[in-house]
């Protein structure tokens, strides 16, 4: 029996259950950071921390550390392992958001921002690697999804804390949790196919054994390959997933963030109070969660393929309405529509992009191509803010659906199938 064999059968145990329990509460802490920024930022201009000129920048200062986290650490991951890169990437997020935290300065929130930055950027895609390698075939997209069913729980929360708390103690709580988190993982196993793909068989047998529980079960073990490069995602069949990543991820941040971290600001132009703003943006993000159980279900009866396909061109529809809403009832109708369609979108493209690339390379690849993701929402928050400032709430939004009409196109013409099918064969 070989090890994908014996992580087929993994799916039913309960060390697979406990397993992915510990790792969807850092999808949530992680989550809770991210969509803090867009509720914060209002906050922070609205009471004169931040002048209206400097939210671009903050918002842009956290995703601009996720890409040197998931760029650096993606790398590193595929060299040290899941396991110890997860933890030094937790450790940095939970120590830099609480200097945010307690930050005397507009200048030290955006350093410490970015620093936090460095840590979710790097934690993101190991956690997704981490589950993409030990979750059975029929299962790999409904894994992934309930991580994130469980992190999107987090945004109703930091929507209420922010109108509820100072925002220095919403930061601090979001700190506070992660470092708890960090002292109950500490118990996680590598993953076998890593350790395989490394040559270290006794101890990717011991990780089987720590799993499955099957002592004594007789696993076939691969040789590794003679050698791990960068250069390989730029040749032979990874070369189109390569290009095909880049260009997905650095335009669907567009849709994504663009619409997340900006809401209540977009509301604000069109003549909506803060306090209604508020209020508006939290009913909204009460239906958070709902898409990502939406991709629960659906992830493993629906091609991943085009279930991104239909989605992306369902967020560039219901955006243009939203640029076009005037009353409360529009808001918050848009505004559920696009929250539920983005956050469906996030629970299915996790799972497929860890698909595509070979254990060797996998952190690596999605690290890369993810990562350019974190500097297009950086780049975007610029963006976003002079046009928003410049031509008005329409033009945000014309660039967010031209934006997510080619993500549409570039998915289907180049993507892969992947549901039902081992990991080893998708990422041959």
């Amino acid at each position: 029996m070989t090890t994908a064999e014996r992580l087929e059968q993994f799916a039913a145990s309960p060390r697979a259950r406990r397993f992915l329990a510990v790792l969807a509460l850092g999808i949530w802490f992680e989550t809770y950071d991210i969509f803090m920024v867009g509720y914060l930022g209002t906050v922070l201009v609205s009471t004169g921390f931040l002048s209206r000129d400097s939210l671009g920048p903050f918002v842009a200062a956290g995703f601009l550390g996720m890409f040197v986290g998931t760029v650096g650490f993606g790398a590193i991951s595929d060299r040290v392992g899941r396991r110890p890169a997860f933890m030094w990437m937790l450790a940095a997020f939970s120590l830099f958001t609480l200097g945010g935290a307690l930050a005397p300065s507009a200048g030290w929130l955006m350093v410490m921002r970015f620093l936090a930055g460095v840590g979710i950027g790097g934690e993101a895609i190991v956690i997704d690697t981490y589950v993409t390698e030990l979750v059975p075939a029929g299962l790999r997209g409904r894994g992934v999804a309930f991580t994130q069913v469980v992190g999107f729980t987090s945004i109703p929360v930091v929507a209420f804390l922010a109108r509820m708390l100072a925002w220095r103690q919403v930061m601090a709580l979001g700190s506070i949790g992660a470092a708890l988190v960090w002292m109950v993982r500490r118990r996680l196993p590598e993953s076998p196919r890593w350790l395989e793909s490394r040559g270290r068989f006794e101890e990717a047998q011991a990780a089987l054994h720590d799993l499955d529980g099957m002592e004594g079960e007789a696993t076939e073990l691969a040789p590794p390959p003679p050698s791990v490069s960068a250069g390989e995602l730029w040749r032979g069949t990874y070369l189109s997933r390569t290009l095909m990543l880049v260009v997905f991820n650095l335009l669907q941040t567009l849709g994504f963030y663009g619409f997340a971290n900006w809401y209540p600001r977009y509301m604000m132009e069109q003549g909506v109070g803060l306090v209604d703003a508020l209020r508006y943006s939290s009913i909204i993000a009460l239906t958070a969660p709902l898409g990502a159980m939406v991709g629960l279900v659906s992830a493993d009866r629906l091609e991943r393929k085009w279930t991104l396909v239909g989605l992306s061109l369902a967020v560039a529809s219901v955006g243009l309405m939203f640029a076009q809403a005037r009353t409360a009832m529009a808001f918050i109708a848009c505004g559920v529509a696009l929250t539920i369609f983005n956050h469906w979108f996030s629970s299915i493209f996790h799972a497929w992009q860890c698909e595509l690339y070979p254990t060797r390379l996998r952190t690596t690849g999605v690290g890369f191509t993810y990562g350019l993701s974190r500097l297009s929402a950086a780049g975007a928050s610029w963006l976003t803010g002079w046009m928003l400032a410049a031509y008005g709430v329409t033009s945000v939004f014309a660039l967010m659906a031209g934006a997510m009409v080619l993500v549409a196109l570039d998915v289907a013409l180049l993507s892969p199938p992947v549901n039902h099918r081992v990991l080893e064969e998708v990422s041959a």
